[in-house]
């Protein structure tokens, strides 16, 4: 069977149905084809279900400390798998979401094995893609514009094998039945301090090793170093600037055993389980790009700033084409190519510019660019820094650990980076990206009224502080 179509989307994730709505808002025919589920990594395997988690790791966090409150319970128990079955609970109820927006916007959705197929009877041109569904039957979708929205998968360290038993990553580890007494966490990236920070409030004895000399060795080094004292502080034991020997990683009698080198010297290391987070990589295998004109770099699609390969009918959105690879970066990319597709004029969002949230206890997030990379740039810079510890919201919810770190030109004042580690941080990063996408000052921003109390205040205090006029410091 053939069927054409003005777009089809080749990936059902956040990039993918979120281009598939915008694309049906815009009066086009849509088709998406998904080989799994609608949601992609972000519903299933990342974003929703970790968080999931995390929210139940800190409720049982505080509920361990509840005399701080004046609150005094006798017993707190700890029921994993009921734990699961809410995470489970939720991904299911946000799937059938997304189902609904598709029938909602008369978006095909076509599931099975999609490649992409060459100049054929179907199209003078490649960008047609074949499916072969479940019972065997192939369909064949014809495109004026094609959107490859692929996604990616964890990665793991060369000479490292993953199991799913006791070497897992970050997919194996959400599905786990039990918890470990122990966990050996290679990565101190994004991921690996999410599953750190989570494991440790539920009482599992948390190990992390890092390559590089800093945790979160994108962030703003301020930030690096409070995530690891309070990591610390918590009973996390970490290594920097460490490397996992992984020729010596060994199961025996159900326990992980690795050697990590450091400064030249060796040191073991032994947990019930390994958890490899050491990034991602794009799922451009088998899509049948061998097919097309399309180009490739560094194991990712090359595209244009509109979000073209070097087959203009064909883009590309989301982590299959590197850089930040977030969920609302994908949504966002996907939204700006079906515009371009569209004959549209598109918002074009710079890169330093995408808010970054991690969501530890305390969580962090950032937007634009690190003290040191605003110094590379070639700015002279002023910094404005606000701590929680004199925050009345943060001290009346008993979180009063991190701070807001502003970033900003001597010159112009314009606002250069945002960068925050505290509680609830995530939820008010967003005004920092508003004030990036209207060019405010940190005059300007510190000129706005922040309601008392609010955890939002620390960063109007901060704002205020690069010209030393913070209020409660």
């Amino acid at each position: 069977m053939t069927q054409a179509f003005d777009i089809v989307i080749l990936g059902g994730g956040m990039g993918g149905y979120i281009a598939a709505i915008r694309a049906a808002q815009l009066g086009k025919t849509v088709a998406v084809v998904e080989r799994d589920k609608l949601g992609g990594t972000c519903l299933h395997r990342g974003c929703i279900p970790s968080k999931a988690l995390l929210r139940s790791a800190e409720v049982y966090a505080t509920m361990q400390e509840s005399e701080r409150f004046g609150i005094e319970a006798a017993s707190v128990q700890l029921n994993f798998p009921k734990v699961q079955s809410r995470k489970t609970g939720i991904v299911e109820q946000m799937h059938k979401g997304v189902q609904y927006l598709m029938k909602k916007h008369n978006i095909q959705v076509v599931y099975g094995n999609g490649r992409i197929i060459g100049p054929s009877i179907f199209s003078p041109r490649s960008g047609s893609i074949s499916v072969e569904q479940a019972d065997g039957e192939i369909i064949t979708l014809v495109p004026d514009k094609l959107i490859i929205a692929t996604g990616s998968r964890p990665r793991t360290l060369p000479g490292l094998t993953i199991d799913g038993n006791h070497i897992l990553n970050s997919d194996d580890a959400l599905q786990m039945e039990q918890l470990p007494e122990s966990m050996i966490i290679i990565g101190g990236g994004v991921i690996g301090m999410e599953w750190a920070s989570m494991l440790n409030d539920f009482g599992v004895k948390v190990t992390v090793v890092e390559y590089a000399p800093r945790l979160l060795p994108t962030e703003d080094a301020d930030v690096s170093k409070e995530m690891e004292r309070l990591l610390k502080k918590r009973g996390v034991q970490i290594f920097t600037d460490a490397a996992v020997l992984a020729e010596t990683v060994k199961i025996e009698s159900g326990q992980a055993s690795l050697e990590v080198e450091r400064k030249g010297e060796r040191r073991a290391l032994q947990a019930d389980k390994v958890l490899v987070c050491v990034g991602r990589q794009a799922n451009i295998e088998g899509i049948g790009l061998e097919n097309t004109d399309v180009k490739l770099a560094g194991g990712v699609i090359r595209v244009n700033e509109n979000f073209q390969t070097a087959e203009a009918h064909i883009y590309a959105i989301g982590d299959c084409i590197g850089g930040l690879q977030l969920a609302h970066v994908a949504g966002h990319e996907g939204i700006q190519a079906v515009e371009h597709a569209s004959g549209q004029k598109p918002h074009h969002q710079k890169a330093h510019q995408v808010p970054r949230c991690i969501y530890t206890r305390p969580e962090a997030a950032s937007i634009g660019w690190t003290e040191a990379q605003a110094v590379e740039q070639g700015h002279e810079i002023k910094v404005g820094k606000f701590p929680y510890s004199v925050l009345g919201k943060a001290l009346v919810q008993g979180e009063q650990d991190g701070f807001v770190k502003v970033i900003a030109d001597k010159t112009t004042n314009d606002i250069l980076g945002v960068h925050m580690i505290g509680a609830h941080v995530t939820d008010y990063i967003s005004e920092a990206a508003l004030a990036q996408l209207l060019n405010a000052t940190a005059w300007e921003v510190g000129q706005t009224i922040h309601p008392h109390p609010t955890l939002s205040e620390a960063l109007g205090e901060a704002m205020l502080a690069v010209d030393g006029r913070a209020i409660n410091m």
